[in-house]
């Protein structure tokens, strides 16, 4: 009865209702989409590599390393020869070792040069390893395996040819067109960068830089492809790899003896250590977005506060005939409570709702423009606390004008 007579009251009232309504959506929208970005985009990064140790690169900055070998982003200060890679996951605490070679690219998207143990191995989220949607991974010098996000955003199939080009950038100058390659995978979608990167083998890398040096082509190569796929093709370096040890206890030991390696200075880093590094570096720049969202929120509570406190005048003849049917003062106080909750649940499912088809407009270029995979879905134990929160504080801010309400009841007799 209580909540029939509150929705009334706001359907008479509808126009000062819908602008605090409208402003009290946008609120919403923006918190709860700080909240459910941040949440995924942390989900995200946590669940791009699993069951990897360490991961060895050239001497540098343990988040550097970590963002160009799992995130693809940024570029490495030097490569690692082949022989301490050799000698390095040759030793009988290391179980597997995948190594990464990047440099290349494919209209933008990274080529990722490694062996096939990266099928084997790497995997990603709760210990998932790859599947293929279609085909099988590289056998030969010049196949190459496609990410899921690759092959649909640039129409590939089993069966087309592919130019690498030399550099990361969108558009290259420098493109081993001489020398293309033949599509026979298309992984299933992880939902990591993996979805973004073309996988060819270490002697594919060294085959289309066979006759380059420094980014440029030296020689018109004399070797045909035919040529190039029975040689020999040792690389000589790569950018970093990836290890799987034995035993969980002897991380720390492998770890102090790679980082004193000392034919070449090289670093192990510790994925799980490196990603809570980048987390405390961005928690300012989280804690703010935060703030600033709760602060429209409360901004646009006092809105709605403001308008039921400025509607105590026009509803001095609604507190009469309630007075007057013998509802007690505390009933209008509830009311009003009520009235503020209405405004706030409303402004929630709108926010969103609104929220949930920017995310289905948006996805794919969210996906293709920054690696993000973000759920639609808004569901999960942070939205429920969240809700609780918006509730609590509506009640809070709407005290004012429910006491109010309260007091004028109160000076009204039956």
């Amino acid at each position: 009865m209580l909540a029939k007579l509150a929705l009334n009251s706001l359907i008479d009232r509808k126009g000062s209702v819908m602008l605090s309504l409208m402003a009290m959506t946008v609120s919403v929208f923006v918190l709860l989409g700080v909240e459910h970005i941040r949440h995924q985009t942390k989900e995200n990064f946590s669940s791009s590599v699993s069951g990897v140790d360490l991961i060895v690169g050239a001497r540098t900055g343990s988040l550097n390393l970590l963002l160009y070998s799992v995130f693809r982003i940024g570029n490495p200060t030097n490569n690692i020869r082949w022989d301490t890679y050799k000698d390095i996951s040759n030793s009988e605490k290391v179980k597997w070792a995948i190594p990464i070679s990047l440099g290349d690219s494919h209209k933008g998207y990274r080529v990722l040069g490694t062996t096939k143990s990266y099928f084997q191995h790497f995997s990603y989220g709760k210990k998932n390893p790859l599947a293929f949607s279609d085909g099988q991974e590289f056998d030969q010098v010049f196949d190459v395996v496609l990410g899921s996000e690759v092959a649909k955003k640039l129409g590939y199939t089993l069966g087309d040819r592919v130019a690498l080009a030399h550099g990361i950038a969108k558009t290259s100058f420098s493109v081993h067109d001489d020398r293309p390659f033949t599509v026979v995978g298309i992984l299933k979608a992880t939902g990591t960068p993996v979805d973004q990167t073309l996988h060819v083998s270490l002697q594919g890398i060294e085959a289309i830089h066979i006759d380059w040096q420094h980014g440029v082509k030296v020689s018109k190569g004399k070797l045909t492809q035919s040529d190039l796929e029975q040689a020999e093709l040792q690389p000589k370096s790569i950018t970093a790899f990836m290890l799987g040890l034995n035993s969980k206890i002897a991380t720390f030991q492998v770890q102090r003896t790679i980082n004193k390696y000392t034919p070449e200075p090289v670093v192990a880093i510790l994925p799980g250590v490196a990603l809570s590094e980048l987390w405390g570096m961005i928690s300012i720049l989280e804690n703010t977005l935060l703030l600033v969202s709760a602060l429209i929120f409360i901004a646009a509570c006092l809105g709605v506060s403001a308008m039921l406190l400025a509607s105590m005048r026009e509803r001095r003849r609604e507190i009469q005939l309630l007075r007057i049917i013998g509802a007690p003062p505390y009933i209008l106080f509830l009311l009003i409570q009520l009235e503020a909750l209405l405004i706030t649940l409303l402004s929630f499912f709108l926010g969103a709702g609104l929220l949930a088809g920017s995310l289905a407009v948006l996805r794919d270029y969210l996906v293709s423009n920054y690696g993000l995979h973000i759920e639609i879905n808004l569901l999960s134990d942070n939205s429920l606390y969240l809700v609780a929160a918006l509730l609590a504080a509506s009640t809070i801010v709407a005290t004012i004008p429910s006491f109010s309400g309260y007091r004028k009841a109160r000076t009204i007799s039956y």
